[in-house]
């Protein structure tokens, strides 16, 4: 997975570039299909601005937030992000696979009895 972070009218420190890609890599932990992040931090007179956007198999996923810390505005991004890439992993599991395993071993089952 690639993590590129750009600052508009900020420099990017070390604490900052740590503090992204650590929460970052939450969101790995909940969705292994992540295959690049792009996050932009900006700040404009007192408003910190966060954006990011995942590209995943079968889907991008933005958010942004803005706070008056660039530490806060971070961690609800990271927050909107997480619960968007749980719904999206949501939608690719089948649910209804266990019900179909199911039906199928009752239809082996009713052969081989009727058979015998």
């Amino acid at each position: 997975m690639q993590i590129s972070i750009s600052g508009h009218h900020l420099d990017i420190t070390d604490s900052l570039h740590h503090h992204v890609s650590e929460k970052v890599e939450k969101i790995v932990r909940h969705f292994d299909h992540v295959t690049n992040t792009n996050v932009v931090l900006q700040v404009e007179k007192k408003r910190h601005m966060a954006e990011a956007t995942i590209n995943t198999k079968g889907a991008m996923i933005h958010a942004s937030s803005t706070c008056d810390d660039m530490y806060a505005a971070i961690d609800s991004m990271i927050g909107k992000l997480d619960r968007q890439v749980i719904k999206h992993k949501e939608k690719l599991t089948d649910h209804h696979r266990a019900e179909s395993v199911a039906m199928q071993a009752e239809e082996v089952a009713a052969e081989l009895l009727g058979t015998d």
